[in-house]
Formats: C-alpha cells, structure tokens, sequence
C-alpha cells in the first residue's frame, strides 16, 4: 500500500488552485473595466471637439465602474464592457475625426457617422480597430484622400464613404477586402482609373462608384465579380468598350454605366445576364446595333439606351420583353419600323424614340397600349393616318408626335384622354379642323399643333382649358377671330398664333393673360387698333404684332410694358407719334416698327437709337438720334401732339413712372461711385453725406413727403415686418397706390456696411426685369432716413402663410406647385439671363411675397451678389440658418449652386408645410429619395393631392432632392430646374428628366 499525500500538501495544492482562477476571473475583470475605462475617456475627449447643437450627446458623462461607457446614447458593448458598437448617424455632429482615438477600440466592430456634418480627412488610423465589419461615414464633409491603410480591415463587410468631398485616386489596397459585400464611393471626387484590384473582391454584391471624376476603362477582369447584384458607375469620365466580360454576372440585377464616354457596340451576349431588371446605358458614345441577344433579358423592366451613337433597326425580339415597362431609344440612328409587338406585355408606360430616323406605320400593338403614360416620337419620319394609327389612351399624360410625315385629320377620340397635360403634334402633314372635343382635356398644360395645314375656326371650347400655359397653333390656315373665350386661360403664358389667316380684332380679353410673356399673332389680317388691355400684360417679355393691317396710334398704355424685352409691330397701317413714355421701357432691346405711317420724334429709348435703319425705315416723317434718320425740328404739329398726350402722362400710375426711377438708381449709383473715387483720392475713406435726389417725374422732395406722411415718420402702427438690415412698412400713396417701404437700419458713425446694402439691392434690381422678382419703384438715401420703394404684397411672405393654419389651407397644392414654379424662373432668370450672373444668396420662405393670386416674387437682395468672371466670388457668410449650403459654411466661395441648395429646401417646405430640418437628415435613404413616402410626408393641413397632383409633386420632390446633394457639382442647374417644371414634370421614371 503506498502513502497517501499529507494533509499539508492536499491544502496547498488546493489554495494555488483557487488562487489561479481568482486571477482569471477577478484579473480579466480589472483589465476589462481598465480598457472600459480607457474607451470612455477616449470618447469623451472626442466629444470636446465636437459641436452637438441637438445635445445628443448630453448622456456621455463620466462613466460609473458598473457600466462603463455602455449606457450612453450611440453606445453597445460586450460582455466585457467593452465598446463593440458606435451608430451616430444623423445625429447633427460637426467636428473632425482628428481627436477620435481609434488604436484604443480594439473590439470595435461597427461604426456609423454618417449624415453628419463631420469634415477634414479621413486618419489612417481609422485601420486600428482590426474586428471592424461595418465602416459608415456617408453624407459627412470629408475630403482629402481615402488611407491606404484600409486595406488593414480584412472583416469589413460593409464600407459607405459616399456623398462627401474626397478627391484622391482610390487606393489598390481596397482590393484586399476580401470580406466586403457593399462598397459605397458614389458622389465623391475621386479621380484615377477603376482600381484592378477590385477583380479580387469576390464577396462583394453592391459596388456603387458614381458620380465621381473617375477615367479609364472598365478592366476586362469585371467578370471575376460573380457575386454583383447592383454595379453603378455613371456619371464619371470612363472611356473604352463595355467588357465582354461583363455579360458573365449572372447576378446583376441593376447596371448603370450611363453619363460616361464608353464607345464601342453593346456586347453581343449581353442576354446572358438574365437577372438584369434595369439596364441604362444612355449619354455614352455606343454605336453599331441593338444586340438580338438582348430578347433574352427575360426580367428586364427598364431600358435606357437613348443619347448613344447606335444605329440599324430595333429587333423585333423587343416584343419578347413581357415585363419591360420602359424604353427610351431616343437621339440615335435608328432606321426602320418599329417592332410590331413593342407592346405585346401590356406593362409598356414609357416609350420615347424621338430623334431617329425611324419610319412606317404605328404596330398595332402601339395603337392599343393602354397603360402608356409617356411618349415621344417626335423627329422621325414616321407616316400613316393619325385618325387611325392612335387608340384612346386613358393613362396617357404627354405625347409628342411632332416633326414626322402623319396625314389624317385630328380625331375627336384624343378628347378622352382625360389625364393628357402635353398633346404636341406640330410640323406634320395634318389637315381639317381642330376637333372641339379637345376642349375635354382640363389638365392640358401645353397644345401645339402648329406647323400643319389646319382649317376652319379656333374653337370656342379651348377657353375650358384653364390649365393652358401654352397654345401653340402657328403656321396653319386658321381662319375667322381670336376667341374672347381664350380669355379664360389665365394660366397662359406662352400664345403663338402667327403665321394663319385669323381676321377681325384683337380680342379686349387678351389683357386677362396676367402670367404671359410671349405673344405672338404676327403674318395674320387682324385690323382696328391695339388693344389697350394689352397694357395690362406686365409680365410681358416677346410681342410681336407685325404683318398685320391694324390702324390706329401705339396706346400709351405699353408704358407699363416693364418687362418688354422684344417689340415687332411693322408692317401695319399704325399712326401718330411713338408715345414719349416709352423711354420708361429700359429692358427693350429689339424694336421694329418699319412700314407703318409714323411720325414725330423718336422717343428717348436706347432700343429704339441704336435700332437698324430697316426697324425704322417706311414711316412717314420719323425723325431723332437714331440712324437713317433726320434731327427733329419743333414743329407745330410736334407741340401740338405733345400738348394733346401731356394730360395722359399725368395720370399715370405708380407703375407707370417706375422706368424714369430706374433711370434716376442708374445715376444715382453713378454718382456716389465717382463720390467714393474723388474721396479715396483726397485720402478720406468716409462716404459723403447722401443727398436726397429726383427719382421720379414727381419732385424728389415730394416724394419724400408723401412717404413719411404716408407711414407718420415711420410709426411702428405701419411696420409689416422687421429683418436684419431694416425694417419694412406698409404706405398708401396718392392714387391709392400701395407700396411696401424698406427702411434701413440708422447706421452708427463710421458704418458704411448698411449703405453698401442699400446701393448692392438697388444696383441688383435695376438691372433684373422678371414677374418673379420683386419690382423697386424708388429709393431715397438721406443723413436721417435712408429707404427703398417696392410694389406691395397682400399676402406677404411665404413663410408667414405657412406659419399660419387658417392661411395655409388656402394654399392648395396647385397653388404650391404654382410657387415653387416661380422661384425657379425667378432664379434661372438671375443665374441664366444677367451678366454677369446673379446669386441671391438668401433664398428663404420669408424672402418669397404673394400676390393676391399667390403668385411667387423673390425679394430682399441685400445679400445677394454679382459673379464677375474675373473674380474669386469669396465672401463672408450670408444667408438663413437651415437653407445655407452646407459647402458655404467652410469654403465661402458664392456659386450659383449655393442657390440651388436653398431653392432645395425652400420646395420641401412648401411641400411639408414647415422647415424640412428633420427630413434633410434622411435622404440617403432610397425609400425617402425616391418619394415613394412621399404622401406620408406632405402637409396634412389640406386635402390629399389628386393622383395626376402627386405625380407632379413626386417629380418636385425628386429635383428639390437633388438639390440637397452635398457635391454642388451635382445639382443640377436653375435653369435645368425651371425647364423640368415648366416643360416635363410629368416624367417619373428614376427621376431621369429627359431633355
């Protein structure tokens, strides 16, 4: 029997074991609630470098040993407590990620920042905490380079860096994500070529780099990503053909290569991505066919390959498509018929093929598409009987048949398609009369039918349609009066009825178009005289009267024409003398009035001047300072005319005496820039003393008088609104005429900064002429009051109207869409239509007036800022918190995309009934972006909008979402935008606005 072990070594052994797993257990625990301890200090120093103006991180305060970091707000850990998980997205943060101390997280697996206001650049050390799997720093302020350290995060599965400001080439070190199923880099400014690295990324599903300034080709290796689902590379530099290779992702469902220079034909066997769903191509320079292989994309719905270089014929086997729900072939070289079964799915609702050099009949299958909802097939050389080869379309909202070689007279049955809000049919073959029925269509925006051999009268029943902003019938036979009942369209903005053989009088109805800027009714028999209501179109910019026999003098009354820019009224039997209050027309830049029977001086107009002698020629006795014709003499005839048409200027109203203020701004801006000059050279910075100066036909002084009697010196009783220059009051003038007074703030001694805001607004609106900006009819600088003269707003401002429950269900959507409508022609007009551009750079709710008609003007210019091409445009900070682009706030540098940002938010607001500040947040998501939330979104103050509503909101939303991008580069343009609502807001499809 051996010994057994002494009790003595029996307790020691037991006590090393004990011993042992105390320290396992309770020396794990002291390591862990040090490393705990060490996260939280390091998130805390972070948080000092941070601005939370939503006090998100209000929680993140000195941790207890109990829990560490992990109650606070944005904060998971472990077991261990130990931080495993930060999610700070649209948390409102700005601040840099220089003070983040990431070699001090080494269990951080997910880190979320994103839609923040995070900028600077991305550390290296970002790489540390080796377990990250999700990397999100989306919608932040970035820029710089992106670390090639990343390459270090081998279990990355998911990395977003898009919508910033990076501007590097993309590291080759990404390549060794082996692990990264979704890669964001879009909307960045990333240059270089695509990496061949990314062939190694075998996992990944969503490969996003568009919107970027990559070059190159598509590496032939593509193919080797068998895993892709989703592959969009648009809107970058890319040159080269599209890889064969690229046919081998049997998974891809979505391929966007579209906006780039590839060449090359489309690859033959492209039909062997069966998964595909969308397939856009469009804007590149593909030439040869459309690949037959392409009737085997089985699941495809939506098809752009419009804006290429191809050519041939569209396959037939098109008609296999049974899901495909839009193709746009448009601006190609195609030949041939359409495929006979383009519509044999029944699904087809966008089909567009103008452009091309397509011809033959309409399929059948075409003529019997109910659900198509858009159509362009315009510029072609398409034929056949157009009361035949059309079916009645229920759904149908545009179509363009225009400039082809269709006969056939114009059937009633389009009368039914009840939702149409663009019918164009122009430069065709057709004949016999406008069918009344068209009178049916209530929700037409825009009818031209010109450019036909249409006969016989404009039906009365055209007057129905009050949704009319153009009427386009010029260039046919049409015979008999202009309808009074056209006055009803007091939408129109745009009315061409030239070139036809309508007689009679100008209708006195025609002064009901309050929103028209282009007329004409030129190369027709109207006679009698110019209606004096014509007077009343103040909005007008084009009018054109000539080739006509009216008779009669130029009514006094075009005086008030202040937005005129085109004036033809030859070849007519006019008399008398030009009426001496043209020279209150200071936006008149083209004026012809040859062969009529003129006579007397030529007013003081700097149109008329320097017009050609062939604009002046074939009148009676014209004479003046104006080429080709004799000095004037004071003859008893002049006096006498002058005698006889001096009683009507007195009586002239407000409006009327706004071009002579325009005159008197000029000088006076003239004149204090000579004062500045002579001062700086004497070496006394200081501005002269204002003197107060004539600024209408009345006396200066009088004036002057009737302002402050009108407002009592001022007294707050008059006060409608105070800003931050000045504050604004309401005065009733002789004549009953109501105008709004800006009174600038006193400035202390030596401040010259509120006197160079008076001179930048009265410099700006004397040289801008729009419906939708705001009219100055006088200003007056003095040592005790310094003020500028407005037309007033009933209404006032936008923002006070949606402030208001009561007010803002008056302003139904129609009225909604109708404003925000106008503040994109009032900003195209300023970025587009003045040189050099202007930039307002304070587009917000409360700097929108309405009328009486809740039409939109654009007010307060204090701010606002000529982009002189020879300047570096850098300023200090202007504009109102939460319209500013985000970019202003760090480089400082005026673009007109600054306004496109503000213009933004300014129609989500009009959209959501308040500020969007809530909703800017969340448009990353596709949900948002898209609009498909869109009816949970909208004010629910007043009634839903109707369904053909909502589709023209949905596209207001998409744009004003595209105005929100962080990378100004990628907004798109003012003028972009007022083309898209005036002309296309019906199209829907993936917010691609064709143009």
């Amino acid at each position: 029997m051996g010994a057994s072990p002494s009790p003595t070594f029996k307790n020691c052994s037991s006590s090393l074991s004990f011993l042992f797993v105390f320290l396992i257990v309770f020396g794990s625990s002291a390591f862990d609630f040090a490393t705990s301890a060490e996260e939280a200090a390091a998130l805390l120093l972070w948080k000092t470098g941070l601005q939370d103006p939503h006090a998100r991180l209000a929680s993140w305060q000195h941790p207890s040993k109990a829990t560490g970091p992990c109650t606070w707000f944005a904060i998971s850990c472990n077991g261990a407590m130990s931080v495993t998980k930060i999610n700070l997205t649209k948390s409102g943060l700005q601040g840099t990620l220089d003070g983040f101390s990431f070699s001090l997280f080494p269990n951080l697996e997910y880190f979320d920042l994103s839609v923040n206001s995070i900028f600077g650049a991305i550390p290296s050390q970002i790489s540390q905490p080796s377990k990250l799997v999700h990397l999100d720093l989306s919608a932040n302020n970035l820029n710089g380079s992106i670390p090639s350290s990343f390459g270090n995060l081998t279990n990355l599965t998911y990395l977003n860096l898009c919508r910033n400001f990076l501007n590097s080439s993309i590291p080759l070190e990404i390549g060794n994500l082996s692990n990264l199923v979704e890669l964001y880099l879009n909307t960045n400014n990333l240059t270089g070529s695509f990496p061949p690295t990314f062939v190694d990324l075998k996992r990944l599903r969503f490969l996003y780099m568009y919107e970027n300034m990559l070059v190159g080709s598509i590496p032939l290796e593509i193919g080797n990503l068998i895993s892709l689902s989703h592959l969009s590379l648009y809107s970058n530099n890319l040159s080269g053909p599209i890889p064969e290779s690229l046919c081998d992702l049997m998974n891809l469902t979505v391929l966007e290569l579209y906006r780039n220079n590839l060449s090359g034909p489309i690859p033959e066997n492209i039909g062997n991505m069966k998964s595909l769903v969308v397939l856009n191509i469009m804007e590149n320079k593909l030439s040869g066919p459309i690949p037959i292989s392409i009737g085997d994309l089985s699941r495809l719905e939506v098809l752009y390959i419009r804006d290429n270089l191809l050519s041939g014929s569209i396959p037939e086997v098109m008609g296999d498509l049974m899901n495909l729900v839009v193709f746009r072939v448009a601006r190609n070289n195609f030949t041939g018929h359409l495929p006979q079964n383009i519509c044999k799915s029944g699904r087809l609702n966008n089909f567009t093929a103008n452009g091309n050099r397509l011809s033959g009949r309409m399929p059948e299958s075409l003529r019997n598409c109910t659900t198509l909802y858009r159509v362009r097939l315009d510029g072609n050389q398409f034929t056949g009987n157009i009361s035949e080869d059309f079916g009645v379309y229920p759904n149908l909202d545009y179509i363009n048949l225009s400039d082809n070689k269709f006969y056939g007279e114009i059937s009633h049955k389009w009368g039914k398609s009840l939702q149409l809000t663009d019918f164009e049919i122009a430069g065709n073959n057709i004949t016999g009369s406008i069918p009344p029925e068209i009178g049916n269509l209530t929700q037409l925006g825009l009818l031209n039918l010109s450019s036909n051999h249409l006969v016989g009268k404009i039906p009365v029943e055209l007057g129905r349609l009050t949704s009319m902003v153009k009427l386009i019938l010029n260039d046919n036979q049409l015979s008999g009066g202009i309808p009074q009942e056209l006055g009803s369209l007091t939408e129109l903005e745009y009315l061409d009825l030239s070139a036809n053989n309508l007689s009679q009088s100008i209708p006195s109805s025609i002064g009901d178009f309050a929103k028209l800027h282009h007329l004409n009714l030129s190369k027709n028999k109207l006679s009698h005289g110019i209606p004096i209501q014509l007077g009343m179109l103040l909005q007008l910019s084009v009018l054109d009267l000539s080739h006509n026999i009216l008779a009669g003098e130029i009514p006094t009354e075009f005086s008030s024409l202040l937005s005129l820019v085109t004036l033809n009224l030859s070849h007519n039997n006019l008399s008398g003398v030009i009426p001496s209050t043209f020279d209150d027309l200071h936006g008149l830049e083209f004026v012809d009035i040859s062969n009529n029977q003129l006579c007397g001086r030529i007013p003081n107009n700097k149109a008329l001047q320097e017009a050609p002698v062939e604009a002046l020629q074939g009148n009676n006795c014209l004479c003046g300072n104006a080429t080709g014709l004799l000095p004037c003499n004071n003859s008893l005839r002049e006096k006498k005319h002058k005698s006889r048409t001096g009683s009507k200027v007195v009586h002239i109203i407000l409006p009327s005496v706004v071009g002579a203020i325009v005159i008197a701004c000029g000088i006076y801006i003239t004149l204090l820039r000579r004062n500045k000059c002579e001062q700086t050279e004497e070496g006394d910075m200081q501005p002269k003393e204002f003197e107060l100066r004539t600024i209408s036909i009345f006396d200066g002084k009088l004036f002057y008088e009737e302002i402050i009697k009108a407002t009592e010196d001022f007294d707050d009783a008059y006060c409608i609104g105070r800003g931050g220059f000045g504050s604004v009051y309401k005065a009733k003038l002789p004549l009953d005429n109501l105008v709004a007074v800006k009174k600038l703030h006193t400035p202390s001694d030596g401040e010259w900064s509120t006197r160079k805001e008076l001179l930048n607004e009265v410099k700006i609106l004397t040289e801008i002429r729009h419906r939708n900006i705001v009219k100055l009819y006088g200003f007056c600088s003095h040592s005790q009051h310094s003020f500028l003269v407005y037309e007033y707003f009933e209404r006032g401002s936008l923002f006070s109207i949606l402030d208001n429950d009561e007010e803002a269900k008056k302003l139904d959507w129609s009225k909604r869409l109708n404003i925000i409508k106008g503040v994109a022609h009032g900003l195209s007009y300023m970025h587009s239509n003045v040189s050099p551009p202007i930039v307002h750079r304070d587009i917000s709710s409360k700097n929108i007036l309405l009328d009486d008609e809740y039409e939109a003007c654009i007010s307060d210019f204090g701010t606002a800022k000529l982009l002189e091409s020879n300047s570096s445009n850098w300023t200090a900070v202007a504009g109102t918190f939460g319209y500013v682009a985000p970019e202003f706030a760090y480089t400082l540098k005026v673009t007109e995309k600054c306004d496109v940002y503000s213009f933004g938010v300014l129609a989500l607001e009009v959209i959501q009934g308040k500020h969007p500040s809530n909703l800017i947040g969340s448009l990353l998501s596709p949900v948002i972006r898209e609009g498909k939330m869109l009816g949970d979104l909208l004010d629910d103050r007043i009634a839903p909008p109707t369904d053909i509503v909502l589709v023209e909101l949905t596209t207001v939303f998409k744009l004003a979402v595209a105005c929100l991008h962080e990378n100004p580069r990628f907004r798109p343009t003012m003028y972009d935008i007022s083309q898209i609502i005036s002309l296309e807001i019906s199209d829907i499809e993936k917010g691609q606005v064709e143009r």
